[in-house]
């Protein structure tokens, strides 16, 4: 970074009072300053300041490559802040950057709170479903949010989703003059001011950490992957972190859904009927996981050209001799591949498969209690035959 044109420059609501020297001579010689409204107010901009666009774009930033410009962001512009944004765009010498103290900081300490035991999410663009795989009772989180007004909104998102009890403090204009903490008890005010975040402290329990989750969790027609079949293929699948799931045949999602609950990274999921997908879609939305999950409505194997080389690879549905063939030509090596079978042709496909390229062979049988009469007994469910294989 021996000449950087870019200086990235993290802004506390005191303005300029605590930037360093640094920061100060940056801002002197820019010949544009790009911020919010609230940023270009309080370093007294003036005409080099030019407000971000929306939605958020680095093109008018990239424009001024090679003059000396300043970025400015809230806090620490690399933590929910513009400094991520414009790293694709540059490379290590063309940038420089003055972080002050987070907002996640500012609040974490006025609460008395362990920051590292502390959920730090960034909710001011993202959807408050995020919250619903990480609250759980005893979970502490402060989330960034977009006004005022989503304080309310996401005081009624806990109270509809499982966390009627949590406890609400609203931390608005942290840093500044205007600094202001009050708990939420009852209706949030109206007169909440940004910038603002919220500190959740859960006291209601939150969705299971282990694989099966309960099958009303889930929005579906029938095509579903069963509780205890679900927690075996995911056994089977053995997520783990950074990992990709291909989920062919998606039909309600739960599979993908909870490969990422478990710890995968990422899924790309296939489902050709239209219905179906949406519902699935809709699933993964409810779990806040769709900015980790992509479903495209086509069929395999046409549908998987082009996606990201898989880590494993399950088939809910649909298989033929001729989707194994492509597949398998497909998948790298060191791919794990579960499948489970129905129908008796589906079966015959397996133990095929499985005599040529071997792998573990598991037949779940399952019965549960049923009415007969005043009376209960035995329902039998399909027998299911699962193959689980690395290629």
């Amino acid at each position: 970074m021996a000449d950087p044109w870019l200086t990235i420059i993290g802004l506390g609501e005191d303005g300029p009072a605590s930037l360093s020297p640094a920061s100060r001579d940056a801002l002197a010689a820019a010949k544009a300053i790009f911020g919010g409204p609230r940023h270009l107010t309080l370093v007294g901009a003036g005409e080099k300041g030019q407000p971000w666009p929306i939605p958020f774009d680095p093109t008018p930033v990239l424009a001024h490559r090679g003059q000396p410009t300043v970025v400015l962001a809230s806090g620490d512009p690399f933590w929910f802040g513009a400094g991520g944004s414009l790293m694709a765009h540059l490379q290590p010498q063309e940038w420089t950057s003055h972080p002050a103290p987070a907002t996640f900081q500012l609040a974490a300490s006025r609460l008395g709170w362990r920051l590292e035991d502390t959920l730090c999410l960034g909710l001011h663009a993202a959807p408050f479903a995020r919250l619903r795989p990480l609250l759980g009772k005893g979970i502490r989180a402060i989330c960034t949010v977009r006004d005022g007004a989503a304080v309310g909104e996401l005081a009624a998102w806990l109270a509809a989703n499982g966390h009627p009890s949590a406890r609400l403090t609203v931390l608005e204009r942290l840093g500044g003059p205007h600094e202001r903490i009050r708990l939420i008890t009852g209706e949030p005010p109206q007169d909440i001011a940004a910038p603002v975040v919220v500190a959740i402290e859960a006291k209601d329990p939150g969705l299971p950490q282990a694989s099966g989750l309960p099958d009303d969790l889930f929005q579906h027609d029938g095509q579903l992957t069963k509780r205890p079949v679900r927690a075996l293929t995911l056994s089977a699948l053995a997520p783990r972190p950074g990992e990709m799931l291909w989920d062919i045949g998606a039909g309600s999602g739960s599979i993908g859904i909870e490969w990422l609950l478990a710890g995968g990274a990422r899924v790309e999921a296939l489902e050709a009927n239209p219905t179906r997908a949406a519902r699935a879609r809709a699933n993964v939305d409810v779990f806040g996981l769709s900015h980790r999950h992509r479903l495209h409505e086509a069929r395999a194997p046409e549908g998987l050209s082009g996606l990201p080389s898989p880590d494993a690879v399950f088939i809910g549905g649909g298989a033929t001799d001729a989707l194994l063939t492509q597949l398998w030509k497909l998948i790298p090596q060191g791919t794990r591949l579960v499948m489970n079978a129905v129908t008796l042709e589906t079966e015959a496909l397996v133990l095929d498969w499985s005599t040529r390229h071997g792998g573990h062979l598991l037949k779940v049988e399952l019965s549960e209690i049923t009415a007969i009469g005043r009376k209960r007994g035995w329902k039998a469910a399909l027998p299911i035959l699962q193959w689980s294989v690395t290629r």
